[in-house]
């Protein structure tokens, strides 16, 4: 693809993840379009590390999983380190998977008996938190030069502005719901027992406190007429 259309392709895409509904739909999309935009990609996905634990967001292909279980079982891998690094670093990739990888023997090893033949990674990274990094497969050697360095990190932009913004409308959408979950429950309580809105409001939040249960789980159990537990 040249850059030319590229760009135009960068530009349709910024449109499409804003259009996605949640944070995964975003996630998968970004997946998908490297797979679709990047020359030579055959599997993409988005790995985050979290605790020490390596954690699949997304994947396009099969091998995205497998190579992010064999990264995490053996506590090695570029997209481990990417994700781990504290310097500046924003960029790997492995030109041929088939050469001796001295920072990550057993999982280059892995990652051959899979079919790698080829990766490179770019963090996905906006407003100084870091989302995971995206990951590019390839079956043959030499699938990845400099060049889709440079067009794997476009992409890695966009979708890290796309995806900040998603998930600030996934948090959103969710205050949204907890509050109309505890205004219906607040207004059961209310109808019920013939308690004003602070009372209802104070039995909901003692359940809550005593049970050890997020308030709005005890709202949701009022509205079913499941008993609160804890």
């Amino acid at each position: 693809m040249e850059w030319r259309e590229y760009a135009e392709a960068m530009a349709r895409l910024a449109r499409q993840l804003l259009e996605q509904d949640s944070v995964q739909a975003t996630l998968d999309e970004i997946a998908e379009s490297a797979v679709r935009l990047v020359a030579g990609c055959d599997a993409a996905g988005i790995l985050a590390v979290r605790k020490g634990r390596t954690v699949t967001l997304a994947a396009c292909g099969d091998v995205v999983a497998q190579c992010d279980r064999l990264q995490g079982e053996v506590g090695e891998g570029p997209c481990f380190d990417l994700v781990r690094r504290k310097d500046d670093s924003r960029v790997y990739r492995i030109a041929d998977m088939s050469e001796p990888q001295p920072d990550w023997e057993r999982f280059a090893s892995g990652a051959r008996d899979l079919g790698v033949g080829s990766m490179t990674g770019v963090l996905l990274y906006a407003d100084n938190e870091d989302f995971g990094a995206l990951n590019l497969y390839s079956g043959r050697p030499g699938a990845f030069g400099e060049e889709i360095e440079t067009a794997a990190w476009l992409l890695a932009s966009h979708a890290a502005v796309a995806l900040a913004g998603a998930r600030t409308i996934d948090q959103l959408e969710h205050g949204l719901e907890s509050r109309h979950a505890i205004g219906e429950a607040m207004g059961i309580l209310m109808e019920r027992h013939r308690l004003s809105e602070e009372d209802a409001f104070n039995v909901l939040r003692r359940i809550s406190q005593d049970h050890n249960v997020k308030l709005r789980d005890v709202a949701q159990r009022v509205r079913t007429g499941r008993p609160p537990s804890g």
